[in-house]
């Protein structure tokens, strides 16, 4: 087995995990490259790269457990919050667009109904119920509103 089929993984100060990724062309063994690359007094993990999500979507929520069952979970808590943050990053040009609309329309004494109830949906995207009840990455990614907020991050 080569050694870029293997990970060197670690907690880092903030909380979420390192992975390093070994090079089949730096003469070390991937041991030596623990020793030599983690920082002093964290504990770290040799482990095979299959244990490493392909889906980055939520990769500042990753978590390394250890057990009977290792591998690189999710953190629910911490992906909602990508996930509400991805949201208010969409909506944010999309309430600027309102705005204008908005003071256009009050140029013209024209209805801004229409404008004031899709800027409150915007506003209150990131409180939708499905991303507070969602128990995993998938389910968190189909809380998307794509009519709302245009295209998914996730796809």
């Amino acid at each position: 087995m080569a050694i870029s089929d293997k990970r060197i993984i670690f907690e880092t100060d903030e909380g979420g995990i390192a992975i390093m990724v070994p090079s089949d062309k730096c003469g070390l063994t991937i041991e030596q490259i623990q020793a030599k690359d983690v920082p002093s007094g964290k504990t770290s993990y040799i482990v095979d790269k299959s244990v490493v999500p392909t889906d980055r979507s939520f990769r500042d929520a990753w978590v390394y457990t250890t057990g009977e069952i290792s591998g690189v979970d999710i953190n629910m808590t911490k992906a909602r919050e990508i996930h509400k943050n991805n949201i208010r990053w969409a909506r944010e040009p999309k309430l600027a667009e309102l705005d204008i609309q908005f003071q256009r329309a009050l140029e013209t004494s024209a209805d801004t109904t229409t404008i004031v109830a899709s800027k409150q949906a915007l506003r209150d995207a990131p409180a939708a119920a499905g991303i507070t009840t969602a128990a995993n990455a998938t389910e968190l990614k189909a809380q998307w509103d794509t009519s709302l907020l245009g295209t998914s991050p996730y796809s």
